[in-house]
């Protein structure tokens, strides 16, 4: 298949990793985060971790749209739902995600809760459509990549004068998220990053370019086939080696430096930045998610079905927090693949399929019970 099998070599794989352990210094140690939750689960799943020199270790980031979700937005949710009645239309990782309690949108949902799970945003204006009399909510959760599908049903609802549509916007921003890690007290000591493939399709490479110009750290955008993984490892091996710092773009199959420019200017139209957004793991950060524009307010849920959102902390033993900040790995969480299971979790990096905890249980389990 084009742009996968070729893409998949074992041959080259075994000769970019020959290159890898060739070229790292003996006397350095590398430790490179790969933000995104499908590049955790590439290195896992592809084994890619075992040919890599013992130097190089891969630092978990947050890049996981449902693992970033804080408890306090999945809680406003399920109140909407019950408060105002309303049709809660959510994608189906969110409705596992653990809210207060023990709760989430699934045990919401059987206890009453008109809730469904939607595979795209269209589902949920088309339910509208259908369904005049019934006040219908799409629970708009992820980064730059799906915010673009969530825009085009808003403009799509004000050109029909869909009045019962609207939108729980809990859409966020990678660069921000970025800053946020390296800002962060506490924080991992990092030499590069692995920057998202998916996002930078929508945003392109240059918004990354924040990172070597204020932090002095390389960061290398890659797809997410093993070679492409590899190959993204060795570039920032040489950027590390050479002693520079520069955004790169391995992926360039799909991400140019502008971006996908239709999609940006549609979230410009619709979105504008909030002044302030919690994180899960994160903390509160400046700039960081996008709220619906005062011209389509009447498609904004918080405004039509005012519902507060309170935070609330993460379960005390769910080490997910400090995993989604690179401060910690899933085996140093007590409660991984014994209290904490995909069938019953503890915390969002367990639940969702982009999650570093999901990936640790379904890929390195056995590691993790040796070590």
């Amino acid at each position: 298949m084009k742009y996968i099998d070729e893409f998949r070599d074992g041959d080259l794989a075994r000769r970019l990793a020959r290159n890898l352990h060739a070229e790292v210094d003996p006397r350095r140690r590398y430790r490179f985060m790969e933000f995104c939750g499908g590049h955790t689960h590439a290195l896992s799943r592809h084994g890619l971790i075992d040919l890599l020199p013992p130097q190089v270790r891969m630092i978990h980031g947050p890049g996981c749209p449902v693992c970033v979700l804080p408890i306090g937005r999945v809680d406003q949710a399920i109140c909407m739902a019950r408060a105002h009645r309303v049709t809660l239309c959510a994608y189906g990782d969110c409705l596992r995600v653990p809210a207060s309690g023990r709760s989430s949108l699934a045990r919401a949902k059987v206890e009453g809760a008109d809730i469904r799970m939607v595979y795209s945003t269209e589902e949920a204006l088309a339910l509208a459509r259908r369904h005049p009399e019934k006040p219908v909510v799409f629970f708009a959760i992820g980064f730059e990549t799906t915010t673009p599908p969530t825009a085009v049903v808003i403009e799509q609802a004000a050109a029909e004068g869909r009045d019962n549509f609207s939108v729980l916007c809990c859409h966020v921003l990678t660069p921000a998220a970025i800053a946020g890690i390296l800002d962060a007290p506490g924080k991992p000591e990092l030499e590069g990053i692995i920057g998202p493939a998916h996002v930078s399709t929508i945003i392109g490479s240059a918004p990354y370019e924040f990172v070597p110009e204020r932090y002095g750290k390389p960061l290398v955008i890659a797809g997410f086939e093993p070679l492409d993984m590899l190959q993204a490892i060795l570039m920032l091996i040489r950027q590390v080696n050479a002693g520079c710092a520069r955004v790169e773009n391995e992926f360039t199959r799909a991400v140019s430096r502008e971006g996908n420019r239709k999609a940006r200017a549609l979230v410009e139209k619709i979105f504008v930045r909030r002044p302030a957004f919690e994180w899960r793991g994160l903390g509160s950060l400046p700039d960081s998610a996008l709220r619906i524009r005062p011209e389509y307010a009447r498609f904004d849920a918080e405004l039509r079905h005012p519902t507060p959102y309170v935070p609330v902390p993460d379960h005390r033993a769910c080490e997910c927090p400090a995993i989604l900040r690179g401060a910690k790995e899933p085996r140093d969480c007590k409660a991984f693949a014994i209290a904490c299971t995909p069938e019953s979790p503890l915390g969002a990096c367990m639940v969702s399929a982009e999650g570093a905890c999901a990936a640790h249980y379904v890929y390195r389990r056995q590691e993790t019970a040796e070590s």
